[in-house]
């Protein structure tokens, strides 16, 4: 699959709200780079496949190696167009989180609910694809036929919905914007659409459209509508802190469904639920993770630890100070709570049946964020740290992006070298552990610092915030840079120190 590059999905099925069955067909358009004589693609067995179409012509001789269909075709010239409609059917397995499709009842509203989840490798349980995360299409049209007392969700605008007389509707949604293979979606059940609109100071005065299809009942929309009504503030707030949402042009939604947590599908997440913080991890996400995308798995940090971070900020500027500085403090002790692991994820440990090591909690959500918040002090100017995280989704946006790809941006917006900093605590594990001794006499504070590690990284070369509570009831914050595991500092107060505090503010683990 190597041997083309996507620019186009269309998936024009039929979904129910009842089960997982799918049935219909998907085009795949794409650019030959070499001289193809076998189109392939990924399709799980489980989906029948009835008809392949490749440039107008069928071609029967397909077959199955594993998850991978391999169509043998006249040969198509490098440079020439590749379109691929394959029409096919069956009804994906369920059972676990990781599948491609699930379904459930909720019992509070009795609704039946039916929604996808392609993450990290489950495309294929429910669509022709090239599961590359470095090939993103460069547009995508989702067509959902379903039941008339139904409503359908998928990413962009729904440009049209077309009642087919035979019981059934068609709901066309379509977008224009780059996305990943993982990143488009469905959801269906007997849906209502609840619309609000957002005002992000970049659009001057103009508006987008926040979609929200949630159960139809009036008790969900009394349930649901408070929580709902913060994602317009978030979306400005993060707006204001990055850049303009990047998909403003076409909307940012909510599906409904009874997923356990939530899923970034791009302008259309998918959740379980509108609790504040699930709400702002997922919006997060639109920029770290949809717009700029993590380009290897081992690059998660790009996704979780930046939508995590994304959640802090909310906290912090929507909710209180308090709530904002609790959370982190939340994600710094969860971090904390083993040695080992590293942020960054070897390669030897992604595989199909080891997704939670993707998604470990502690590691590529907690540690991702806490090392963010520390980066941030480390900067020494927020103006100057928002600044990179602009101009990193500028670069990188409706692209892909490496761990390294942020240091490089950080590195070029700040004028500091970050290779240390991601030695330690983007590849390395663990984190520091700190003996200090001080006393204070004759106007002037003198302090020992030793530092130790919990883990296989011998040393945390950063700045550490300490806090000095004087004898006349003032106090002050002095920052000293340990740069060995054993450092001497002193600095002139002028007064007496009473009593010190490490890290007042929790920048770092």
């Amino acid at each position: 699959m190597d041997d083309y590059d996507v620019s186009f999905y269309f998936l024009d099925i039929t979904v129910t709200n009842t089960s997982t069955l799918i049935e219909g067909n998907t085009t795949i358009q794409a650019t030959a780079l070499f001289p193809l004589d076998t189109f392939a693609f990924e399709l799980i067995p489980e989906m029948v496949i009835s008809q392949i179409f490749v440039n107008g012509t069928e071609y029967t001789g397909f077959y199955h190696e594993g998850n991978n269909v391999l169509v043998p075709v006249d040969e198509i010239a490098a440079g020439n167009t590749v379109t691929a409609q394959i029409f096919y059917s069956g009804t994906p397995p369920t059972g676990s989180f990781f599948v491609g499709v699930d379904h459930a009842h909720n019992n509070n509203y009795n609704m039946d609910v039916t929604w996808s989840l392609s993450e990290p490798f489950a495309a294929s349980d429910w669509f022709p694809v090239k599961q590359d995360l470095e090939d993103k299409a460069d547009s995508c049209w989702v067509f959902l036929t379903t039941a008339s007392d139904n409503m359908a969700g998928s990413q962009g605008l729904l440009t049209d919905v077309v009642d087919l007389g035979n019981g059934f509707t068609r709901y066309e949604w379509k977008s224009s914007y780059p996305i990943d293979y993982y990143l488009i979606s469905f959801a269906v059940s007997d849906y209502q659409d609840y619309s609000i609109y957002a005002h992000p100071e970049a659009m001057g005065g103009d508006s987008m459209l926040v979609q929200n299809f949630i159960y139809n009942t009036p008790q969900c929309l009394e349930d649901k509508k408070p929580s709902i009504d913060e994602t317009p503030g978030m979306i400005e707030l993060l707006s204001d802190l990055y850049i303009l949402y990047p998909f403003s042009n076409e909307k940012y939604g909510h599906c409904l469904t009874e997923l356990g947590g939530g899923m970034e599908h791009q302008t259309m997440t998918t959740l379980g639920g509108f609790w504040f913080g699930l709400v702002a991890h997922e919006l997060g996400h639109m920029w770290f993770g949809d717009n700029v995308t993590c380009a290897t798995w081992s690059d998660i940090l790009i996704n979780e630890g930046f939508a995590t971070y994304s959640d802090y900020l909310c906290r912090y500027n929507l909710v209180s100070e308090t709530e904002g500085n609790s959370f982190m403090s939340s994600k710094q002790s969860s971090a904390m709570g083993q040695t080992g692991g590293s942020v960054y994820i070897p390669i030897d440990e992604i595989y199909p049946g080891n997704e939670w090591r993707i998604f470990s909690g502690r590691l590529s959500y907690d540690k991702g964020a806490a090392i963010i918040h520390t980066l941030r002090h480390e900067i020494q100017d927020d103006n100057l740290f928002f600044d990179v995280m602009g101009t990193f989704q500028t670069e990188y946006g409706l692209s892909t992006a490496t761990g390294e790809d942020f240091k490089n941006t950080a590195e070029e917006v700040t004028g500091l070298d970050f290779d240390q900093f991601f030695d330690q605590w983007y590849y390395g594990e663990g984190y520091p552990i700190y003996d200090l001794v001080w006393y204070s006499a004759g106007g002037e504070f003198h302090l020992s610092s030793t530092q130790t590690t919990s883990s296989s990284t011998p040393f945390f070369d950063m700045l550490l915030d300490i806090k000095l509570f004087f004898t006349d009831f003032t106090d002050t914050i002095i920052t000293v840079h340990q740069t060995d595991n054993l450092n001497e500092f002193t600095v002139y107060t002028g007064k007496e120190v009473a009593v010190v505090q490490v890290d007042p503010n929790n920048w770092t683990m």
